[in-house]
C-alpha cells in the first residue's frame, strides 16, 4: 500500500475494485464505512453486489476479466476531457504519450458491450476520480487472480499518475494484503526474485552482499514462482517440496492435478500449526507455534511492522517456525550464527535492507508499529509513500492491452466461475473450521446462481447440485442470489469435501505466475443429471465429493 489504513477514514473518494472487503477484510472495511459516513463518495467495481455495493454511489457491476477494458475506458475519458494533472505527471512521470495513445482506443461505449458496465456510469466515476484530490484506489485477489493480473494492477497504475493521486495522504494505490503477514514474508524475503528488502536477485552486488553475510556463495539463477513449483513438480523437474502454512491442496488451481504431481514427489515436509489436507501427501510433519505461542514481528498491509509478544507456550512437540528452520539449517551443513531469538534474525534484517536499516525490536517496544521505509534510528515512520517524489525518479506509465481470459465460455461450460473467500471461513479453514460457532453459522460448501439461470436449469435454492468444469466436478448446495450477474456463479474455496479448486484453471499470470481463479468456464447439472455423466470425471468426482 502507499498509504496508511487509517486515512481511508479521511477519503473523499474511494475506488475499491476486484475486493469482497466487508468479507476478506473487515477491519479496512469500517475505514471504507467511515469515510462514506463522512461524506465520501464510493465506487465499487466487482461481477458480484457486495454489502459495500449497498452503501456505493456507482456499482460498476462488469464481466469477470473484462478489469483492463474498464480502467483503459477510465483513463480515455480522463484524456480526451483533460483531466489529467498535466502538471504534476510532467514533472514526475515519463511514457504518459503511450498510455495516452492507447486508452485513445477504448471509449466507454466500445467498453460497455465488452464489460457491460454502462458508459455513462465509468464516464461518473472516471470525472469523479481524477477531479478529488483525497482519492484512493483500493484492491486485491479480484484485480490480480487473472492471467492478466499484472496488466491490472499496470491499468490502475496508469490511473494513479495521470491524475497525481500520489504522495498525497487519503490516496495512492493501495492493495489489500489477503493473509495476515503476506506484506512481511515478501519483506523478508518469501520470494523468487528478491532477496529481503525488495532487493533483486539477478543483480550481482545485492547477491555478493548477502553472499558474504550468510558465508554461503549465492546462485545467479532465479527461483520459480508458486504456479511454476506446481508445474515443475508435476513433469519431475522438481523432486521435493517443503510447505509451510500452505495448504497448497486446498488453495491450489486444478489440484487434482497438484494432488497427482505431489504423489510422484520423492520427499514433501508440512510445517505448519494444525494438520491439514496436505498432510496427507507429506514423508514428514513438522508441528508449528501458532501466533500466541512465539515472539516476532507481523508487518499488516499498509508496511506497518508491529511486533507480537508470546502469550502461552506451545503445545507438544510444536515450535516456533525460526527454531525448525535453523535446526534444518544446521543438519544440512550450513554454519549459522546461533541466534538468542526472534530480535537479533530481524536485526541481521535490517542490516542487510535499507528499508528496514532503521528497525529494530527495541524500538517497535517503545514507539509501536512502524511504517518502512525508516532507513536509519533517527528516520520516522513512512505514513505514506512518494511523499518527496516518485520513488524510482520518474512514475513510469505501462501501457496494457486487454486480453481475453485464458478460458471463456461455450455451449457446453455456459457458465462463468469465480472463486473467493467468505466473512465467516479463512483460506483453506484449517482454523475457522475447528471453531463450532463459525461452522455452525456456515456448515458447507455453495454456489451462487442468478434466478434467471437456476430457473432455465430447474434448480432450487438449497438442492444439491454439480458444478462441472474440463477438469472436474464438485458437488454443493445451490444458493439461489441475485448477487452474481447473469451466466455468472460464485463459490467460496474453503470446504474440503467440496474442493472448489478442482474446478478453477491453473493458467497463470505471465509475470507473476498467479493462477486465475476469477475466471474460469463451468455448468451446472442437477444431481440426476450428474449421475448420467459421472463417469466422465471418476478420479476427481470421488475426491472431490467424499474428501
Amino acid at each position: 500500500m502507499t498509504n496508511s489504513i487509517p486515512e481511508i477514514r479521511e477519503a473523499d473518494f474511494l475506488f475499491v475494485i476486484g475486493s469482497n472487503t466487508t468479507e476478506a477484510h473487515p477491519i479496512i472495511a469500517m475505514e471504507m464505512k467511515r469515510a462514506v459516513q463522512r461524506g465520501a463518495r464510493l465506487a465499487v467495481a466487482d461481477p458480484r453486489a457486495i454489502w459495500l455495493t449497498e452503501i456505493a454511489d456507482w456499482h460498476l457491476q462488469l464481466k469477470p476479466g473484462s478489469d483492463v477494458w474498464l480502467l483503459n475506458a477510465m483513463a480515455h475519458v480522463i484524456v480526451t476531457e483533460g483531466l489529467e494533472n498535466r502538471q504534476w505527471l510532467e514533472a514526475n512521470t515519463e511514457n504518459f504519450d503511450a498510455v495516452r495513445e492507447t486508452v485513445l482506443r477504448y471509449s466507454p461505449e466500445e467498453a460497455e458491450t465488452v464489460t457491460g458496465v454502462p458508459a455513462q456510469a465509468i464516464r461518473e466515476v472516471a470525472r469523479a476520480y481524477a477531479s478529488t484530490e483525497k482519492a484512493g484506489i483500493y484492491y486485491t485477489l479480484g484485480i490480480t487472480e487473472h492471467t492478466c493480473g499484472t496488466d491490472n494492477v499496470y491499468a490502475l497504475s496508469n490511473l494513479v499518475l495521470m491524475t497525481g493521486h500520489l504522495g498525497l495522504r487519503s490516496s495512492g494505490l493501495n492493495p489489500l494484503r489477503g493473509q495476515n503477514n503476506v506484506q512481511g514474508a515478501n519483506d523478508s524475503g518469501a520470494s523468487p526474485v528478491f532477496y529481503p528488502g525488495y532487493q533483486r536477485a539477478a543483480d550481482p552486488e545485492v547477491r555478493e552482499k548477502f553472499g558474504a553475510a550468510w558465508g554461503v556463495e549465492q546462485s545467479d539463477t532465479t527461483g520459480l514462482n508458486l504456479n511454476e513449483m506446481m508445474k515443475a513438480m508435476g513433469d519431475g523437474r522438481l523432486r521435493g517440496l517443503y510447505l509451510m502454512g500452505e495448504d497448497i491442496v486446498i488453495s491450489e488451481p486444478n489440484v487434482g492435478r497438484v494432488e497427482k504431481a505431489l504423489n510422484e514427489l520423492d520427499f514433501v515436509v508440512v510445517q505448519d500449526i494444525f494438520f491439514n489436507e496436505s498432510c496427507r501427501f507429506a514423508d514428514v510433519v513438522l508441528p508449528a507455534a501458532c501466533f500466541a505461542e512465539k515472539d516476532g514481528v507481523f508487518t499488516n498491509s499498509d508496511r506497518r511492522v508491529q511486533l507480537v509478544n508470546r502469550a502461552v507456550e506451545a503445545p507438544g512437540q510444536a515450535r516456533p517456525d525460526w527454531e525448525i528452520l535453523l535446526d534444518v539449517m544446521k543438519r544440512v551443513g550450513l554454519k549459522q550464527p546461533e541466534y538468542s531469538g526472534p530480535s537479533e534474525i530481524y536485526s541481521e534484517m535490517a542490516s542487510l535492507a535499507p528499508k528496514f536499516a532503521g528497525i529494530s525490536h527495541r524500538r517497535i517496544g517503545r514507539e509501536g508499529g512502524l511504517q518502512w521505509p525508516v532507513t536509519s534510528e533517527d528516520d520516522s515512520s513512512t505514513e505514506y509513500l512518494h511523499k518527496d517524489g516518485v520513488l524510482r525518479g520518474k512514475g513510469l506509465f505501462q501501457p496494457v492491452e486487454y486480453s481475453p481470459p485464458f478460458e471463456e465460455t461455450d455451449p457446453e461450460y455456459p457458465l462463468i466461475l469465480s472463486t473467493g473467500r467468505t466473512l465467516y471461513h479463512y483460506n483453506a479453514a484449517t482454523q475457522t473450521r475447528r471453531s463450532e460457532g463459525l461452522t455452525t453459522k456456515q456448515p458447507e460448501a455453495f454456489v451462487e446462481i442468478h434466478p434467471s439461470n437456476a430457473r432455465k436449469l430447474g434448480v432450487q435454492d438449497g438442492q444439491l447440485v454439480d458444478v462441472v468444469s474440463r477438469r472436474g466436478r464438485v458437488r454443493c448446495r445451490a444458493m439461489i442470489s441475485r448477487q452474481v450477474r447473469r451466466q455468472a456463479i460464485w463459490m467460496p474455496f474453503h470446504f474440503p469435501e467440496a474442493r472448489t479448486n478442482y474446478l478453477t484453471t491453473d493458467a497463470g499470470d505471465k509475470v507473476t505466475g498467479t493462477g486465475e481463479y476469477k475466471v474460469c468456464a463451468a455448468r451446472i447439472e442437477t444431481v440426476d443429471q450428474a449421475a448420467a455423466t459421472q463417469a466422465s470425471f471418476p478420479g476427481s468426482y470421488a475426491a472431490a465429493v467424499e474428501g
